[in-house]
């Protein structure tokens, strides 16, 4: 039998704020290639739903994988602790961690309140580390771990009105090549896949003369996709992707074009 690249047959996945546009598309890219995954969000009855869904969307030849549902509130730390173990014990190990839930607090720097910083850098970069953190022993004790977290293009260019948001999305980057460079001598790879604009139902919902300002801002004249960011997850979380580390996967349309 030929073997197919990108094959995530028999890796166990997490993946956070699975339910949302970006969250799901990268579940059902990873359960596309063959992966058991475990799907997190805070909306235990649509992260439910959702579950079913993917398993619906399993390929025909994959259908003895179960996806899981594990709801987690992601502001508690107590929880956010929680959530590895709970996957590897329904799992049964854990191969691949997508950090992607996020949230936004928006507004100017004089303007922001204490609370609309804190928020977004508990559950956007605190609750990453947790879990990257908790990830690294079973996947050093495997020698093995694809670590994969969603940043933001804000994050290296910057964005008035969220730097609580982009400064989260910096940090992010600046923590996985950390962790990068501590774990690559286990089989452990630590990237980031940065979107730019992505086309979301909250972003279906915008003017249509906001929509065309956005897009005249891309190079490829659209928005993209979330199955361009899962395809990237698919990518980076395949073992043919092993020699690449410490790195961020710009998916944007060409709209900063970053080294």
């Amino acid at each position: 039998m030929e073997s197919k690249m990108f094959d995530l047959h028999g890796m166990k996945a997490l993946v956070t704020g699975a339910s949302g546009g970006i969250g799901s598309a990268i579940a059902r890219a990873l359960a596309g290639q063959g992966a058991r995954v475990a799907v997190s969000g805070s909306n235990a009855e649509k992260l439910r739903a959702f579950r079913d869904e993917l398993d619906e969307h399993t390929p025909q030849h994959l259908q003895e994988v179960d996806h899981v549902a594990i709801a987690c509130d992601l502001s508690d730390p107590e929880a956010v602790e929680k959530l590895v173990p709970a996957a590897v014990d329904t799992l049964g190990g854990i191969d691949i961690l997508i950090n992607n839930a996020g949230i936004t607090r928006d507004n100017l720097a004089m303007r922001m309140k204490d609370e609309e910083w804190n928020d977004v850098i508990r559950i956007n970069l605190e609750a990453a580390f947790r879990l990257m953190r908790a990830c690294a022993r079973p996947m050093m004790k495997a020698r093995f771990g694809r670590i994969i977290t969603v940043t933001s293009v804000v994050g290296a260019t910057g964005n008035p009105g969220q730097i609580n948001y982009a400064a989260a999305k910096g940090g992010l980057t600046a923590m996985s090549k950390s962790l990068a460079q501590e774990l690559a001598t286990r089989g452990i790879t630590v990237n980031c896949i940065a979107p730019g604009f992505i086309r979301t139902a909250m972003t279906d919902g915008l003017p249509d003369a906001t929509k065309d300002e956005l897009n005249g801002r891309i190079p490829m004249g659209r928005m993209g996709e979330g199955d361009d960011i899962g395809a990237a997850a698919a990518y980076l979380a395949s073992r043919e992707a092993g020699y690449i580390t410490g790195q961020t996967i710009h998916v944007n349309g060409g709209m900063a074009m970053l080294s």
